[in-house]
């Protein structure tokens, strides 16, 4: 008598493969919402990805759902709302204890956008303080002995972990790469400008972007189509279909500081690329280019300093040492120097395009270190965000691949940069990269 196949548990599932149970009515909502929530109390103790859970007004949400009509790209997938952003019906604490409590009257609007759409929200995921360094509880589901990154932790975690298919996070520095990298995860930073902030805990106007985490590319484009509200990441037959890019390999100025993992999953990417891609050449870095991770730095600690006024001038006891030494740091820096740092930003961003140019370098994407290695042991801090402080600088489109392990057993990737605008052209390339790449 043969055996019976086992189907899998529904929070196993990709988000684009629980959408399609749930349009077959293989599953209901209220079905995939239980089952996530059971592995979530399976494994939360452990893991600590969540800063505030509310089981039961999810199970009633995904209810109301079941018996309504169909929402939309998310209708019935369970979302990660990173702690940063604002929620009216569950508390948002930006991972200080200065707002332990705080219940906003309004959602921000990329969480209005995703619940438009017909995501439902489980809780919310923690953040460092404020998304700078100051790490949450969160360990690494991959090894709980190790940082999962952030400042996005408890939302690359609970994707990771198969607690969630979907999750929001922000980036300032590299808080949605470096989790993603960390955890094992696919992690998409858009376009600067292209995902509506409002709502959004605000630290620097030049660096803020949303984004967010899944499991596969095509995931991604579910979750970026309602973000950005550009329906063509959601064009499966382009994706699919994708021609082979020109590839401009990118280690960056900073190319010594990648360990001897990520040089080897960085040799083992080209080998793997080299044969099918239209080109595969080194991407020269600009002779005029500033140094974008020191000037990065600086853009973001005047910012954060003036962005967090309020916290700084009245709550500065209740903060971290690390957060108030980069308010002294920003503060140092005038406001006629901002300045010159905002012009030299926007200056980078013009040379920046010419990789893209087809009267220049002409390629269609660059490859380039996500991180310096794997995810490093302790929760005292979340990792060096040094290969990722340019790129959103730049203010360019970036999307983590993992597809190798370093020497400790820990996930390994690379991201891939585009030219910014051209977030559904990046996201058919790394359909393109990762059936490539893919272990």
């Amino acid at each position: 008598m043969p055996m019976k196949l086992l189907k899998p548990r529904p929070h196993t599932l990709d988000a684009w493969q629980a959408v399609q149970a749930l349009a077959s009515r293989d599953i209901s909502a209220q079905a995939l919402m239980q089952d996530c929530l059971d592995r979530i109390a399976e494994r939360e103790g452990a893991v600590q990805a969540f800063a505030h859970l509310d089981p039961a007004t999810a199970l009633a949400a995904a209810r109301a759902l079941d018996a309504g009509p169909w929402r939309g790209p998310l209708h019935g997938l369970p979302l990660g709302v990173k702690d940063l952003f604002d929620t009216a019906d569950l508390p948002t604490g930006y991972g200080s204890p200065v707002y332990a409590g705080h219940r906003p009257a309004a959602d921000a609007a990329a969480v209005a956008l995703c619940r438009e759409a017909g995501a439902l929200l489980p809780g919310k995921t923690v953040t460092t303080e404020f998304a700078y360094f100051h790490p949450g509880p969160t360990h690494n589901p991959r090894q709980l002995g190790h940082t999962p990154g952030g400042s996005s932790s408890g939302s690359a975690a609970a994707v990771a972990d198969n607690m969630l298919p979907l999750a929001l996070g922000t980036q300032m520095a590299a808080s949605i790469i470096r989790p993603a990298a960390f955890c094992g995860v696919f992690g998409f930073k858009p376009s600067l400008g292209r995902v509506p902030r409002a709502g959004v805990k605000s630290l620097s106007e030049t660096l803020d972007t949303v984004g967010g985490f899944a499991r596969s590319v095509r995931d991604l484009g579910l979750l970026g189509a309602v973000l950005l509200g550009d329906l063509r990441l959601l064009d499966e037959a382009a994706v699919q279909h994708a021609p082979a890019p020109r590839i401009g390999l990118c280690t960056t100025p900073d190319a010594a500081q990648m360990d001897s993992d990520t040089q080897a999953a960085w040799a083992q990417a080209v080998q793997a690329l080299a044969p099918q891609a239209a080109q595969l050449a080194d991407a020269a870095w600009p002779r005029a280019m500033p140094d974008l991770v020191a000037l990065q730095k600086l853009v973001m600690a005047h910012e954060m300093a003036r962005s967090l006024a309020h916290e700084r001038c009245q709550h500065r006891a209740a903060l971290s040492p690390r957060l108030n030494a980069l308010f002294d740091e920003g503060l140092a820096t005038s406001g006629a120097q901002h300045a010159t740092h905002l012009a030299q930003t926007q200056a980078a961003r013009q040379l920046a395009d010419g990789w893209f140019d087809a009267q220049a370098q002409g390629y269609d994407l660059l490859l380039a270190p996500s991180t310096l290695g794997t995810a490093p042991a302790g929760l005292q801090a979340t990792g060096d965000p040094l290969f990722c402080r340019g790129w959103t600088l730049l203010g360019l489109p970036c999307i983590h691949l993992p597809f190798t392990q370093g020497r400790d057993g820990l996930p390994l990737g690379l991201q891939i940069v585009g030219r910014w605008g051209e977030d559904h052209r990046l996201l058919a390339a790394a359909h393109w990269c990762w059936q490539r790449l893919r272990p």
